[in-house]
């Protein structure tokens, strides 16, 4: 039996690449796996050098399925422009590519408004979705249809990118992410950009450096000048560190160039455990 569990989650704190949208869901239990990691990160986020908030990222990834939460808390003037604090929970499976989930859910709260969004997915595509309270139906919106919740990703299922090999290389930002956040559907195309070696609590080692693209393809409204500064974008960098035991990828730090200054969100604890 599957049951909902609450959760509290972000949709705008990183809308560029839908990093961190965070999440309500349904959490079915892992079957044992022989390879499990134990996934605890800590992260820190900034907007143009200054303090704002923290982050994480934990849970299990198996070499075939995942069960992961993630949760932001923004402070001071950030809390008024995004929601100020969230939590979320996914499910998925693992392919040698990508991730494919199966539950996805976010709850975006701040001082004027909670919303909802929980989301199943059934053979990489939407079998059920449901959006409390609904967005505001807008002229100059472009509608998501059917066509456009098939062969999906949500973005925190996102966030885990499997690679080749024995040790990450430049095969794991290769890929385009087509991510639905149950309210708009995006690309986010990565390529690799070059290796760099970071020391942190509880990790030290090789990222992956990889450049990102923002596409919006539905359920953005096209004529707003942040859509169309965040299509232009050419500053969104992900750096992604291994989960050796599962050939799996996770962020180690995200930076996104926005009309306020360049946003970072960079891991201060960065424990795997095998």
């Amino acid at each position: 039996m599957l049951k909902f569990i609450p959760s509290f989650s972000c949709r705008k704190a990183l809308p560029a690449a839908g990093f961190f949208g965070l999440a309500l869901c349904l959490v079915p239990a892992l079957p044992p796996c022989a390879y499990a990691d134990t996934v605890d990160i800590k992260y820190s986020v900034s907007l143009s050098v200054l303090p704002i908030g923290v982050a994480y990222l934990n849970g299990k990834i198996n070499t075939d399925t995942y069960k992961v939460e993630a949760g932001v808390k923004l402070t001071g003037l950030a809390s008024l422009l995004a929601s100020a604090k969230a939590i979320a929970t996914a499910t998925g499976t693992i392919s040698a590519s990508r991730s494919l989930p199966t539950t996805y859910a976010t709850t975006a709260a701040n001082s004027k408004v909670s919303r909802t969004i929980r989301m199943a997915v059934s053979g990489g595509g939407v079998s059920a979705l449901d959006i409390n309270p609904p967005f505001d139906e807008t002229p100059d919106r472009i509608p998501v249809t059917d066509a456009h919740k098939r062969n999906i990703i949500d973005p925190l299922g996102a966030l885990l990118m499997p690679y080749t090999g024995d040790a990450i290389n430049e095969s794991v930002c290769n890929r385009t992410l087509p991510v639905f956040d149950g309210g708009a559907r995006f690309d986010i195309a990565l390529s690799y950009s070059e290796m760099r070696e970071v020391k942190v609590k509880g990790y030290e080692g090789p990222v992956a450096v990889c450049a990102a693209r923002y596409t919006p393809i539905a359920g953005h409204r096209p004529e707003r000048p942040a859509t169309k500064f965040m299509a232009e974008n050419r500053d969104i960098e992900v750096w992604l560190a291994p989960v050796n035991a599962t050939h799996v990828a996770l962020p180690y730090r995200i930076s996104v160039k926005t009309m306020s200054g360049t946003a970072v969100v960079e891991a201060s604890e960065f424990n795997i455990t095998h």
